[in-house]
């Protein structure tokens, strides 16, 4: 720890020799994947025990777990005092988690933002939670039974009834029960429980063929496309179509890539 009682996270999962690093959270544990172009390489469990949710944010990671919210740092993973349930992570000025019925930024110590029960994502200044989507301070900004959102470019939010999209209000972009989206501004992809969809350069939605018929829960950027089914599979985006791995991960819930 630092003098003044806060972690320092280690920037350990930066790309080397091209080779990006992914971090998949699930039922086992936290596992390290090693990506080089489009080949789905070696993987590796870095942390034993359940992780509920990861994230990453200027090549820091943290870890949701149902006894703490941990970050990477020189030791390993540390815990940070959130306590038990946490169930969402993300980076938004700094450290942010969800879980028992509040939302907290950690900078030391954890200072509540709101009170939020039901929340399943975070990313960004946005909060996906069953009562719809929320910011931070927990402000709702509208939608029922929201299971993610992507705040970067433009907002996005996968709900029950249909995906999406900020403008003059929520506008749809899709109908159907959406479990997943993400976006970096520049691509932006949404799945239901059989089904991953791509946002296209004129703003409409297609949906791609994958090699697997297996349920995905997360997509995450980097110098490529990455997402990972709820069976632990990894798949990479690639020229001719999607790559991919089983990684034997029995409840994977979340992929990033520091």
């Amino acid at each position: 720890m630092s003098d003044d009682g806060s972690l320092t996270e280690k920037r350990v999962y930066a790309d080397r020799d091209g080779t990006t690093t992914a971090v998949v959270a699930s039922d086992v544990g936290l596992t390290r994947v090693s990506i080089s172009g489009d080949i789905v390489g070696e993987f590796s469990l870095e942390r034993r025990g359940t992780a509920t949710a990861v994230a990453a944010g200027d090549g820091r990671l943290a870890v949701a777990t149902p006894d703490d919210v941990l970050v990477g740092t020189d030791a390993g993973f540390e815990a940070t005092g959130f306590g038990s349930g946490a169930v969402a992570v993300g980076y938004r000025d700094g450290l942010v988690a969800a879980g028992d019925g509040r939302i907290a930024r950690y900078d030391g110590g954890w200072t509540e933002l709101s009170a939020l029960e039901g929340v399943r994502r975070i990313d960004g200044g946005m909060v996906a939670a069953g009562s719809g989507v929320h910011r931070l301070d927990g402000t709702p900004l509208g939608l029922d039974d929201a299971a993610d959102v992507s705040a970067a470019g433009t907002p996005l939010a996968a709900t029950a009834e249909g995906l999406y999209y900020l403008a003059n209000g929520w506008m749809t972009a899709l109908d159907g029960r959406f479990t997943v989206v993400a976006g970096d501004g520049d691509r932006a992809h949404a799945a239901t429980h059989d089904a991953l969809y791509e946002r296209t350069d004129d703003g409409s939605w297609i949906e791609l063929e994958l090699p697997i018929d297996e349920r995905i829960v997360d997509v995450a950027y980097g110098d490529g496309v990455y997402a990972v089914t709820a069976a632990g599979t990894v798949l990479v985006r690639a020229d001719d179509g999607w790559r991919h791995r089983s990684l034997g991960l029995a409840g994977a819930s979340g992929i990033a890539v520091p």
